[in-house]
């Protein structure tokens, strides 16, 4: 009993530490036995240390540069070719070229049984100009489905340098007539897009090719034009595609807003006079011959071998007309 109530009055504190670090531990059983409790204490620091740190990363993907040439366009890209040579891709091409490479990183998902190949989820702009820099590409990683795939990309695009309302259209229709999401409004769920604006971007992507054509490109389309140039043409659409035709045989062509007014006028309720000339032949001999010129819109009325008497009643009926 008494030995070992000399062992439990021993204090340990006084171990000399700088010997433990040393690797020079004391002989006796009672100081490796304290060694012993100092290694563990110290492992088990360590150990939780080493546990905090990756607790850090935990859900985290992993990043990497990549050769731009080694990621392909993902099927669910959305931006048209004019995104890629306008003033602010060459400004962002010239920040990337600055700094040796994109600083904010592009995101990846790997290609199914293709080794070190992957595909594009977004940064669309920056992958393209590392492409054409030469440079490698800074890019997080991440395995998805398609619909997340799509649902980042939309929400990428948004934040950063947004879709056109034409390129957004497109996308969102592409996404619905392929089955990625069973309707417009799981679409608007999903994506988290306004659902009213998402029925705008639609509508303009659902505009027959030839009205998209008539304007000098079709990232000039506008959300709030959609309802009117769907209004219009619903009320007479083989009218609209005349006119639609036309402007685009014009040199110069004229601009956004000007084929917006002549696509919007030309809807109205009352269908616009003919190009033609219109001729009109009278029980008695008159002659008569109408001609409206749309570009100018001016009217040429020609009347002949109409009697004096009844001149009168033309210049009221034309009063009347035009006030």
């Amino acid at each position: 009993m008494a030995l070992k109530d000399k062992a439990a009055k021993i204090d340990f504190s006084n171990i000399d530490a700088g010997l433990a670090h040393k690797g020079q531990g004391s002989k006796t059983a009672i100081g490796m036995h304290a060694d012993a409790l100092f290694r563990d204490e110290k492992v088990t620091a360590e150990n939780q240390t080493l546990k905090q740190r990756l607790a850090e990363f935990d859900g985290a993907s992993p990043t990497r540069l990549i050769e731009p040439a080694k990621i392909k366009p993902s099927k669910w890209a959305n931006r048209q070719e004019q995104s890629f040579s306008n003033d602010k891709f060459k400004k962002l091409k010239e920040e990337i070229d600055s700094a040796g490479g994109n600083v904010q990183p592009i995101k990846v998902r790997p290609l199914a049984g293709k080794p070190d190949e992957y595909e594009l989820v977004f940064g669309h702009r920056r992958h393209r100009a590392c492409l054409e820099l030469g440079v490698n590409v800074f890019a997080v990683i991440e395995e998805m489905s398609d619909a997340e795939l799509f649902c980042q990309m939309d929400r990428e695009n948004r934040e950063r340098e947004s879709l056109r309302p034409y390129e957004a259209g497109l996308a969102y229709a592409r996404a619905l007539d392929e089955g990625l999401f069973p309707s417009a409004r799981k679409l608007s769920e999903s994506a988290a897009i306004d659902l009213s604006q998402l029925g705008k971007a639609l509508a303009l992507a659902r505009l027959p090719a030839d009205v998209i054509h008539a304007f000098p490109s079709p990232l000039d389309l506008q959300y709030r034009w959609a309802p009117e140039i769907t209004k219009v043409m619903q009320k007479d659409p083989d009218l609209i595609l005349a006119i639609a035709k036309a402007i685009q045989k014009e040199s110069p062509r004229p601009s956004a807003v000007k084929v917006l007014a002549r696509l919007i006028q030309g809807g109205g309720t009352v269908p616009p006079p003919s190009l033609k000339k219109v001729s009109i032949k009278g029980k008695a001999g008159q002659l008569g011959q109408i001609n409206f010129d749309s570009g100018k819109r001016t009217a040429t009325i020609n009347l002949a071998n109409v009697d004096q008497a009844r001149f009168a009643e033309i210049e009221i009926a034309i009063k009347a007309l035009i006030s």
